[in-house]
């Protein structure tokens, strides 16, 4: 068996000295590696560490995968924005919020903040207001685009009944409406008989 790894073998001896009643110098950046949350190429997904695929392409460029599906796409060639089950396709159909002030708080930061623990706390309790407004305003938007697509539906709905409406009537109806059209004929040519009779007579 391998020995545990010791952490503070990778340390300068200065930063491992710590005096007698205060804590260790050391940062919490030093003993523990932040990993980032990357998004995948194909479907904007979370990837986590330790999860998914990378691909570096000969121009250096970075793609990361969340699982086969999207690297089989990627590989294929597929357009993520032509594709129904990726976020860029939703948002190019409409089905997603592109424009928010939620979304803000989502961009990619390199800059490396100091840590301080109140602000740590603020940042926690601001994340879950952030998260509960952006939630209500999905709803809203979601049930703002049913609303267009229910109007949109009733729209075609009239147009194909005004069109096809023989096929929707039953065929009682449609034999009373001839009859009622050859009784009006019938009525109209009479008149026009009688009339041509009246004028004989003059």
């Amino acid at each position: 068996r391998f020995p545990r790894p010791r952490i503070w073998r990778n340390f300068p001896s200065r930063l491992r000295q710590s005096s007698p009643g205060k804590p260790s110098p050391v940062p919490l950046s030093f003993s523990l590696a932040a990993m980032r949350l990357e998004k995948c190429y194909v479907c904007s997904s979370t990837c986590y560490p330790g999860h998914g695929t990378t691909f570096v392409r000969n121009d250096c460029r970075v793609f990361r995968f969340c699982r086969s599906k999207c690297r089989k796409a990627f590989a294929m060639k597929r357009n993520p924005r032509y594709l129904r089950w990726t976020k860029a396709g939703r948002v190019n159909a409409g089905k997603e919020m592109v424009v928010d002030t939620t979304l803000d708080f989502e961009r990619r930061r390199n800059t490396v903040p100091k840590y301080d623990r109140n602000v740590v706390a603020a940042t926690l309790k601001a994340m879950d207001k952030v998260s509960a407004v952006r939630m209500k305003r999905e709803k809203a938007h979601h049930k703002s685009r049913v609303r267009e697509g229910r109007k949109k539906e009733a729209v075609a709905r009239r147009t194909e009944v005004a069109r096809d409406l023989d096929v929707v009537e039953p065929a009682i109806i449609r034999q009373r409406a001839k009859v009622r059209a050859k009784e009006r004929l019938k009525a109209i040519s009479k008149e026009a008989r009688g009339g041509d009779v009246e004028m004989a007579d003059d």
